[in-house]
């Protein structure tokens, strides 16, 4: 793949009148940068944003991340408290570097196949074996550091399926370990093969995401090839501690157990392979990790296909290639260094997750079964969709519609699969974390905007059987009460029952909007009704959302604040009233009918943000920012409040992200933010405009599902916006629709 290079559009820097000359050629002094100079993978590995800095290469499957979480050195620990994420930055005791992990998810799993370098005498134990760091770096698909403790350099890369790590020792004698023991997930067991001094291969038991469905844990099988062959090798296992009689008569017990130069396979808990080595010179050696979810044979198969004989540099080359293809996507003009780093770093988040499953020849294991299926598309997985629908989709269906578009062939296919469509899916197993019915709002949106070469019949009944089916719906608790009464009540939940209700209004507005599309005018008529049934939780003495009891009473005492910050709250999931009452953008006239007009409208979406009700980290109340466009005469709010929460929360920093990335979701918020345009509505195409943070901006269209190559953004002067054009003819209002977007070629912004 050719390596894209472009101009930032950085002035050209004159000091005095001195002009480079080479013989009689001037040279204007011009910076050259790739688009992956401006991704910084330490952004949000701090402040609970829940990403790491690990090599990674587009949407893989496999990322090489520093593990700094084990061990009370360090200031957030896995065991003493709740962490989603194999590394945080504030901490400096490193134990390893592992080869599965999550990008900016609530709840611990993966984090698994550690390898670790060391220098001198072999050791077992991570707690001991453990190391501070220095000189670390982190870019677009390469990590590198040194570890204080043995003076080793580390770098790490990765192809799809691949995790490659260079290590460089000192003198001496060095070890390269596999632990199978340490790991983030709540799972343990597996097993381990040396194969040859050279090959070891294993599986790790993987699961229970936010310690839900143990019973559907799983294994990820591995094989690991190192580049310079061992004379010392061997397999170690940690004992469990037995008491009694059986104490007496095992001099083992409770210890750890060595098998050196062993080539038979190992199981339990706590086990581990080692490669050791004595260097009589500084030597490099490279590790190479193949991973696959269907078995050891693929895992073999992914790593020579994807590394063959590449060089280390190679393979690097061609992953900040791939990275570049993608960033270079959009192309932004103006703003500052640290403007072109939030936002590209943010692009690149937004195409970690979903990421590929199957295997490099097509095979991935069936949902729950874990039966072997094989497909000739892409079968993605991580879908988080609570979080995305909201955003994340959209932007994929702007940038990378052929990404998106096997994304909803892939939630086709769990649905053939499973009999239903996905919730919160995880390498093929339904976590059904969250609330909600996310994906039917995903796939009808995406319909929406122009995306169709996928079974739409298919996926339209996938939807109705979510929304109708009474009996063990396992999308849709509760379904029986919101059918009969619009609404759930404590009855049905006793946590959450506006914000579920909430979320079905969206899924059946989505619906609605699909069946008007495929002209199923019953089901629109019916589905587009049943929408705006949250209108019957709006109490009119506090003009916000509360629950309500079984017999229709409100639930009493109420306080429409409980619930921020993981508080417990009968009516909302992961909020409060302030944060849910606005949310449903799909019925916008209907609220400010509901608070008596715009006048209380506006004043009560002014006191979430003066009273510090916003919560800029979580998904239910992320576009209140934008709701001002509704009111005529107050757009400019939102130009103003999206500006400053941009500033607020996110910088060229560990710490630069408000929270919890959610698997992209602050990110794309990011991304179409400082682009000046918003999905306002899930399953109802259109943007609201604001400010945008660059000069100009273009989209590269995929011209398989768009009309035009470009789209070009471009922001005039400076203020509030005075006026809109499209392809310089004036646009009314601050809302423009998707299609006439991407149908034009020009969206000029001019401010006052």
């Amino acid at each position: 793949m050719v390596m894209k290079y472009f101009f930032i559009n950085i002035t050209i820097c004159i000091l005095s009148l001195f002009e480079g000359v080479i013989g009689d050629n001037l040279i204007n002094v011009e910076e050259h940068k790739t688009y992956t100079d401006y991704v910084n993978p330490l952004i949000g590995t701090s402040n609970f944003g829940a990403t790491n800095p690990g090599a990674i290469s587009p949407r893989g499957t496999v990322s090489v991340s520093p593990f700094n979480v084990s061990g009370e050195k360090n200031t957030f620990e896995k065991d003493s408290g709740w962490l989603s994420t194999p590394y945080v930055n504030e901490n400096s005791f490193l134990t390893g570097f592992s080869h599965i992990n999550l990008s900016g998810v609530g709840c611990p799993d993966l984090g698994v196949i550690l390898t670790m370098p060391t220098a001198g005498d072999l050791i077992t134990n991570h707690l001991e074996y453990g190391s501070t760091y220095e000189e670390e770096k982190a870019t677009a698909g390469y990590y590198t550091t040194t570890l204080k403790k043995y003076n080793i350099k580390v770098e790490a890369t990765a192809t799809t399926r691949v995790g490659i790590s260079k290590y460089t020792f000192p003198k001496g004698k060095s070890n390269i370990i596999i632990n199978l023991g340490l790991g983030l997930t709540n799972e343990s067991g597996g097993s381990i093969k040396i194969v040859s001094p050279t090959e070891i291969e294993g599986i790790r038991n993987v699961g229970s995401f936010c310690y839900y469905k143990p019973e559907e844990s799983y294994p990820v099988y591995f094989v690991a090839k190192f580049s310079k062959p061992s004379k010392d090798f061997g397999i170690w296992k940690n004992t469990a501690d037995f008491n009694g009689l059986e104490k007496q008569w095992m001099p083992y017990n409770g210890k750890t157990r060595t098998y050196k130069n062993y080539y038979k396979e190992v199981i339990g808990d706590s086990i581990g392979a080692y490669m050791s080595y004595n260097f009589m010179e500084p030597t490099e050696i490279e590790v190479r990790v193949g991973i696959s979810y269907v078995s050891i044979e693929n895992a073999k198969n992914n790593l020579e296909k994807e590394t063959n004989d590449l060089s280390f540099e190679k393979i690097h080359n061609q992953t900040k290639s791939k990275w570049n293809e993608l960033l270079s996507r959009i192309d932004v003009e103006g703003g500052t260094k640290d403007d072109k780093t939030i936002f590209y770093t943010a692009l690149y988040h937004t195409l970690i997750h979903p990421n590929i499953l199957n295997d490099i020849n097509g095979e991935y294991p069936k949902m729950k079964s874990r039966k072997t299926l094989k497909t000739k598309e892409t079968r993605y997985t991580i879908f988080s969709f609570w979080d995305t629908y909201r955003n994340l989709h959209a932007l994929m269906s702007l940038t990378y519609p052929k990404q998106q578009s096997d994304m909803v062939k892939s939630m086709l296919s769990i649905y053939d699969e499973s009999g239903w469509l996905p919730k919160w899916e995880l390498n093929s197993t339904e976590t059904t974390t969250m609330v909600g019915d996310p994906a039917g709002i995903i796939i009808a949106d995406t319909y929406l905007r122009g995306i169709k070469d996928y079974n739409i019949d298919k996926a339209y009944k996938a939807m109705i059987k979510s929304a109708t089916q009474l009996d063990k719906n396992l999308l849709r608790p509760g379904i029986k009460e919101y059918s009969n009464k619009g609404f759930l009540t404590t009855a049905s939940t006793k946590s959450g029952s506006v914000s579920i209700t909430q979320e079905y209004n969206v899924a059946d507005f989505a619906i609605s909007q699909l069946a008007k599309e495929l002209g199923m005018k019953k089901d629109e008529s019916y589905f587009r009704n049943r929408s705006i049934s949250y209108r019957l939780l709006f109490d009119k003495n506090l003009n916000l959302l509360r629950p309500k009891n079984n017999d229709g009473s409100w639930v009493t005492p109420f306080n429409p604040n409980t619930g921020a910050n993981f508080q417990k709250n009968l009516g909302f999931i992961e909020g409060n009233s302030w944060q849910y009452t606005f949310m449903l953008t799909h019925d916008i006239k209907g609220l400010i009918k509901l608070m008596g007009g715009e006048e209380q409208y506006l004043k009560q979406l002014l006191n979430v943000f003066e009273n510090d009700q916003f919560d800029m980290a979580n998904e239910p109340d992320i576009v209140y920012p934008y709701l001002f466009n509704y009111i005529d005469g107050e757009e400019w709010r939102s130009q103003q409040k999206v500006s400053h929460l941009i500033k607020k929360y996110f910088s060229n920093k560990p710490e630069g992200l408000p929270g919890n990335d959610d698997t992209g979701t602050m990110s794309a918020w990011l991304i179409f933010s400082m682009m000046g345009i918003y999905p306002i509505s899930p399953a109802d195409p259109i943007y609201a405009v604001v400010i945008p943070s660059f000069d100009k901006i273009t989209i590269n269209l995929d011209n398989r599902y768009y009309k035009k190559n470009q789209l070009i953004i471009e922001k005039e002067g400076s203020g509030t916006i005075k006026e809109l054009k499209i392809n310089n003819k004036p646009h009314n209002g601050y809302f423009i629709s998707h299609k006439e977007l991407v149908d034009n070629e020009n969206l000029k912004i001019i401010l006052n």
